[in-house]
């Protein structure tokens, strides 16, 4: 008779005893009690306070606590059930492995969060805290239960041969374990590369997501070298599978391929960084963030648009602020012809100083263009120095305040109008 099978039949006799019930019983009422002390604590913690720094520190409390609550609100009711049982003299070898199952269960769902922290956030982070927190707790769960090594055994005994290779399910879980810690280094150590990067003023912003992601690239290529090797799997038949990859990439993955590569260059090139001024066909916004297949620009409404990086690379971009911030404004102006050109022209240089999003170096500057049909044509020419607050609202601001002036000084802007002359015919 191996071990795992008397585990099995000392079990099996726990679990016919009557005395397993009442131990049961006390694992649901403290688990039913721990759900509501979670519930009522987690709603009065909803409030959120008004402080910027107070919502961070109230918002991490809450979602720490919202981890711990539960396993040790039930490890006080399996406390406090254990004693009334030992004081009458009933069994609590159960209640006795449930203490440190709920312990564990409270600390790993902790220090993953907390690790969980050191990463950017996003849903994919955290999914993998579900997981890894699940996997810590049942691999604690079967050494606390005794079974761990008969589960093991079990495990690299169901294997298959791939020609000299012998493949068990152990090494898959192995491999699969190494992976995910070497990643959560790998991740772990390009958060902090791309933290002190974001800190280094002297740096470029281009530069500084370029070497955030190409170490992040680099890392996490090398965590999974090393996994594998780890396992004992011969990296040189990774050569056949780097093939097969290179055909797919060619055909099915090439738009994605594509995306990537532009990305690269686009960030190196530095032909676009966080916080430019864009324009991209009919989309018009200030570059937030750039990813590794597209980039994020935002506008005014707070619409944010992806943008694949390939089309960066193909299609015209207007980049306002590519070599400085300075941009220019044209903004077009009619009078009457029984105006005064120069008096119009000076109200119009006036409000321009009188905007404080205009520069005065380059100074405004007014120009009469030409005499049109209804009127004449003048433009007043302006620097600001601020495009991602968007350039129609400064033409708005200066035609009200022109408005305003020529309205005040007498001077009216022509509309389109007709003179009609009747000829009289013969006989008239």
């Amino acid at each position: 008779m191996n071990g795992i099978e008397l585990d099995y039949r000392v079990w099996l006799e726990r679990i016919q005893n009557p005395d397993f019930g009442w131990q049961l019983l006390v694992l649901a009422l403290a688990g039913i009690g721990a759900w509501l002390v979670h519930r009522a604590i987690y709603v009065s913690l909803s409030r959120t306070p008004e402080g910027q720094a107070e919502r961070r520190l109230h918002e991490f409390t809450r979602k720490s606590l919202r981890r711990m609550l539960f396993p040790l609100s039930m490890l006080v009711g399996v406390f406090v059930g254990r004693a009334i049982l030992d004081s009458i003299d009933y069994p609590v070898a159960v209640l006795d492995i449930a203490v440190p199952l709920l312990l564990s269960l409270a600390a790993i769902r902790l220090l993953v969060y907390l690790l969980r922290k050191s990463f950017t956030p996003g849903p994919a982070v955290k999914a993998w805290e579900s997981l890894v927190s699940t996997s810590i707790w049942i691999l604690v769960a079967l050494h606390l239960l005794g079974w761990l090594p008969y589960v093991l055994q079990a495990m690299d005994e169901f294997a298959f041969s791939l020609g000299s290779t012998r493949i068990s399910l152990l090494a898959v879980v192995k491999l699969v374990l190494l992976i995910a810690l070497l990643w959560v280094i790998a991740f772990w150590l390009s958060a902090l590369i791309e933290r002190r990067m974001t800190s280094a003023a002297h740096v470029s912003p281009g530069l500084r997501v370029g070497v955030a992601k190409v170490s992040k690239v680099v890392l996490l290529t090398l965590a999974l070298l090393i996994a594998l090797d780890a396992v004992g799997i011969d990296l040189t038949a990774l050569t056949v599978f780097g093939g097969a990859l290179g055909v797919g990439i060619g055909f099915g993955l090439q738009r994605i391929a594509s995306n990537f590569i532009s990305g690269f260059i686009v960030l190196f090139d530095r032909s676009i960084k966080p916080g430019d001024v864009i324009s991209v066909g009919d989309k018009f916004g200030w570059v937030q963030e750039l990813r590794a297949r597209y980039i994020v620009v935002r506008d005014r409404d707070g619409v944010e648009t992806l943008i694949p990086n390939e089309t960066l690379i193909t299609t015209e971009v207007i980049n306002w602020s590519y070599s400085d911030r300075d941009v220019r404004i044209k903004i077009p102006v009619s009078i009457s012809y029984g105006d005064d050109p120069e008096q119009a022209m000076a109200i119009m240089l006036e409000a321009a100083h009188a905007s404080p999003r205009i520069k005065d170096d380059p100074a405004p500057v007014c120009r009469l263009l030409a005499f049109g049909d209804n009127g004449i044509l003048l433009e007043l020419r302006v620097w600001i120095l601020d495009p991602e607050n968007g350039v129609n609202g400064v033409r708005s601001e200066v035609n009200l305040d022109i408005w305003r002036r020529f309205k005040a000084a007498g001077i009216t802007i022509p509309f389109p109008q007709r003179d009609v002359y009747i000829k009289s015919g013969p006989g008239n």
